[in-house]
């Protein structure tokens, strides 16, 4: 008869004890403006470019370029720097450079 008290009790403090967390709240004033979907465009946004981030094995952000790298336009914005290739990012106000695989044209000489 006492041991289902104890495992109960045992339960119980168990769970009080386990930590839990809600994430951030944000309080705010119902006289400032706000966009949720401007937040939420931005929240995306930001787990987007994570999840680039983590995909890739080994990546190298530069802050400046090497002497000598042609900016190229197509098929996208990015840098050549003999055998890498760069593209330029902006994160917090800060533009910096990612090292990307070598671009495949979209219109191949023929």
């Amino acid at each position: 008869m006492m041991k289902p008290i104890l495992i109960n009790l045992l339960m119980g403090s168990l769970l009080l004890s386990a930590a839990s967390y809600a994430g951030t709240v944000v309080v705010r004033q119902s006289s400032t403006p706000f966009d949720a979907f401007a937040v939420r465009d931005s929240v995306l946004q930001q787990h987007e470019w994570q999840e680039l981030l983590r995909q890739q094995q080994q990546i190298m952000i530069l802050q400046s370029l090497p002497i000598g790298c042609l900016a190229v336009t197509s098929p996208f914005h990015y840098f050549s720097c003999g055998n890498q290739f760069y593209r330029p990012y902006e994160y917090q106000d800060t533009q910096l450079f990612i090292q990307i695989d070598p671009p495949v044209s979209v219109n191949p000489p023929q």
